[in-house]
C-alpha cells in the first residue's frame, strides 16, 4: 500500500505570485511546426512531444552567487539602461539619517522583517535603498511594518494585480521589482514555471500528454514493485510450502475411535452419595476428564513406547526430516511429537471421548489406539477400586466384630446352662409352680374333709387326727417347694438366681444377634454401593486402520499458508504506510 504524493499549490504565472521576481528573457526554443489543417493537425497538436517552451526563456531564478545583500532592491535590467549617468545615483545621507538607521540596525530585526518592510514600502511607492531605510520611511509615515495588517495588505494587493493581468495578446507589462518574502536559498538550479501568456493550446495538450505518460509510468512502476513484493513475500513462500506438502511430506495414517465411561447404576436409582453422583453425571464427567489427562501425559507416552515402540515408529529413515525423530531423541521431543500424534477430545454434552491416533503405518495406528484404550480401562478401574475397597473393608470389619461377640454371648449362655443344670429357668419355675399348685389343691381338699369331720357331733378322733396330720404335712411340703424358687440348696442355686443369670446372658445373646443382623445388612448395602461405583469403558466406535493416508492435507495447508503469508504482508505494508505518512507529516 502506497500513499499518494501531496503537492503544494503553486501559481502558474509570475504575475499571480505574491513574490514577483525579475524576469530576464532570452532566446526561446520554438515548438515544432505541426500541420495546420484537418484531423491530423489536431492530433499532432495534441500529441506534440518536442521541445516545449516553458515561458521563461533562459531565465535563471537563482540568486547569483556574487550578489550582495542589496540585490532585491536592484531594478530590472530593462528598467535601468546600461548607459545611465552617474548623476542618477542616490545622494549621500546626512548624519541624522545615519543615526536613525543605526538605531534601527541596533533593534536587530530579522531578514524576514526587513524584506516585508521593503515590500510594504514598495506598495506605498516609497524608495528605500535598504531594509532599515524602508522601516524608517514607513515609521515616519505612521505605518508599522511588523503589524499583521501590513502583511495582509501585501497579499491582497498582489492578488488584485494578478487578476488584473493583461491578456496573452496584449504586450506584457512587467511588475515593479518587489523583494521576496520567501527566505533566501542557496544558489542552485530551480524549476522553471510556465507562463500563462505563452501557454498555447499545443503546449497545454503536450503538457497534459506528458503528465499522463508520467502518471502511467509511475503506475506501472508501482504495479511492478507491488508484483515483486507479492512474489517475494507471498507467492514464493507459498510455493515452497506447497512443494513440501505435495512432494516431500511423509503420508500419515489416522485411526479414529470413540468411547465413553459408564457406571453400573446408570439409571441414577438408589440413595446416598452414589445416587446423587450417578444421577447428575458428575462422577463420569470427572472420570472422563481424568482419562483424557492421563492419555495425553508423559506416563502414557512412556508406557506406549515401552510396550509398542512409539519412538521407534517415528525414527524410520523413510520419514521426512520434519517428522522424523533423531536417533538420540529426548523424552521431551518424543512427548511433543506424541501430543501432535494423539488427539483426544471430550464432549461434555454427550459424555463421549473422541480419540485420533496418527502413525506412519496404518497397522501401527490401530495398535497404538487399542493400547491406549486398554490403558484407559486400567485407569478407570484404579480410580474406583480404592473407594470400593474402603467401603467393603469397613462393612466387613463391622460384621466380623458383631459375629464374634454374638458367638461369645451364645457360649456364655451354654456354659450357664451346663453349670447350673437348668436348660430353661422359665420351664423349671413352671414345674415348681405346678407342684405347688397341686399341693395346695390337696391341702384344700384335706381342709374340707377336716371341716366335714368336725361338723359331725361325734367325729372319729382318729380320722380327725389323720386329716389334720395330712394338712400339716401338705403345708410343709408347699413351703419347701416354694423355697426352691427363691432359696438355693448346698448343691445348686435358687431358680430365681439361675433364671436371672440366664436371662442376662440370653438378652446379651439377643442383642448380639440383632447387631450381627444389622452388620450383615450394612455389608450387603456396602456391597451394592460398591457395585454402583464400578466404572467401565463402553466402546462406541472401534479403531479400524485406514486404507489411505489421512495427512498431510496438502491443498488445505497450502491455502492456509497463502492466507497466512498474505496477512503478514498486508500487516507489514499497512504498518510501513502509516509510519511513512507519520514521518512525511
Amino acid at each position: 500500500m502506497t500513499t499518494p504524493p501531496k503537492a503544494r499549490r503553486y501559481h502558474v504565472s509570475v504575475s499571480e505570485s505574491v513574490q514577483p521576481v525579475t524576469l530576464r528573457h532570452g532566446p526561446r526554443t520554438e515548438p515544432p511546426k505541426a500541420p495546420t489543417e484537418g484531423k491530423d493537425a489536431r492530433l499532432a497538436k495534441f500529441l506534440a512531444t518536442g521541445p516545449v517552451d516553458d515561458g521563461f526563456g533562459d531565465l535563471n531564478l537563482n540568486r547569483p552567487a556574487n550578489a550582495g545583500p542589496a540585490e532585491p532592491d536592484a531594478a530590472p535590467s530593462d528598467a535601468a539602461p546600461p548607459d545611465a549617468a552617474p548623476s542618477d545615483a542616490a545622494p549621500p545621507m546626512d548624519a541624522k539619517m545615519q543615526e536613525k538607521l543605526a538605531a534601527i540596525h541596533a533593534e536587530k530585526l530579522t531578514d524576514r522583517q526587513l524584506r516585508i518592510a521593503r515590500r510594504i514600502a514598495t506598495l506605498h511607492k516609497i524608495d528605500a535603498a535598504s531594509g532599515e531605510e524602508a522601516v524608517l520611511r514607513l515609521r515616519e509615515k505612521g505605518i508599522d511594518p511588523a503589524h499583521r495588517n501590513a502583511v495582509g495588505s501585501i497579499l491582497s494587493s498582489e492578488g488584485s494585480s494578478a487578476q488584473a493581468a493583461p491578456s496573452p495578446d496584449a504586450p506584457a507589462l512587467r511588475p515593479p521589482p518587489v523583494p521576496s518574502i520567501v527566505p533566501e536559498r542557496a544558489p542552485g538550479p530551480r524549476p522553471a514555471l510556465p507562463s500563462r501568456e505563452d501557454l498555447t493550446e499545443e503546449k497545454r495538450a503536450a503538457e497534459i500528454y506528458r503528465i499522463q505518460r508520467d502518471l502511467a509510468r509511475r503506475r506501472r512502476r508501482r504495479l511492478a514493485m507491488l508484483s515483486l513484493r507479492l512474489l517475494a513475500f507471498v507467492l514464493i513462500p507459498t510455493m515452497l510450502v506447497g512443494w513440501y506438502y505435495f512432494r516431500i511430506a511423509t503420508p500419515l495414517y489416522a485411526t479414529e475411535s470413540q468411547f465413553q465411561i459408564q457406571s453400573a447404576d446408570s439409571g441414577g436409582g438408589g440413595g446416598g452419595l452414589g445416587a446423587v453422583l450417578g444421577g447428575a453425571g458428575m462422577a463420569t464427567n470427572q472420570d472422563a476428564v481424568a482419562v483424557q489427562s492421563y492419555l495425553t501425559s508423559r506416563d502414557a507416552m512412556l508406557r506406549l513406547d515401552a510396550e509398542h515402540g512409539f519412538r521407534r515408529a517415528f525414527q524410520d529413515p523413510a520419514a521426512d526430516v520434519i517428522k522424523r525423530l533423531p536417533a538420540d531423541a529426548t523424552n521431551e521431543a518424543t512427548f511433543s511429537l506424541y501430543r501432535n500424534s494423539v488427539k483426544i477430545g471430550y464432549d461434555p454434552t454427550e459424555g463421549v471421548l473422541n480419540m485420533e491416533v496418527i502413525a506412519p503405518d496404518p497397522r501401527l495406528s490401530e495398535q497404538f489406539s487399542r493400547a491406549l484404550i486398554s490403558y484407559a480401562e486400567d485407569l478407570v478401574d484404579a480410580l474406583t477400586a480404592r473407594m470400593r475397597s474402603d467401603q467393603m473393608d469397613g462393612a466387613r470389619e463391622t460384621y466380623e466384630d458383631a459375629e464374634a461377640k454374638m458367638l461369645a454371648a451364645q457360649i456364655r449362655v451354654q456354659e450357664l446352662q451346663e453349670r447350673l443344670g437348668v436348660l430353661d429357668p422359665v420351664a423349671e419355675s413352671s414345674v415348681v409352680m405346678g407342684q405347688v399348685s397341686a399341693l395346695e389343691g390337696q391341702l384344700t381338699e384335706k381342709q374340707l374333709e377336716l371341716g366335714q369331720l368336725l361338723a359331725n357331733p361325734r367325729p372319729v378322733q382318729s380320722r380327725v387326727d389323720a386329716v389334720r396330720g395330712d394338712i400339716t404335712r401338705l403345708r410343709e411340703l408347699i413351703a419347701e417347694t416354694r423355697l426352691q424358687l427363691t432359696q438355693g440348696s448346698d448343691t445348686r442355686s435358687s431358680l430365681a438366681a439361675i433364671g436371672g443369670e440366664l436371662r442376662v446372658a440370653e438378652a446379651e445373646l439377643a442383642t448380639r444377634q440383632e447387631m450381627l443382623a444389622a452388620a450383615a445388612a450394612q455389608m450387603e448395602a456396602a456391597r451394592i454401593e460398591a457395585n454402583k461405583q464400578v466404572r467401565y469403558l463402553s466402546l462406541s466406535i472401534a479403531p479400524i486402520p485406514p486404507d489411505e493416508a489421512t495427512y498431510p492435507k496438502a491443498f488445505q495447508n497450502t491455502l492456509v499458508a497463502f492466507l497466512l503469508f498474505g496477512g503478514i504482508y498486508l500487516m507489514l505494508s499497512l504498518t510501513a504506510s502509516i509510519l511513512r505518512e507519520q514521518v512525511s507529516t
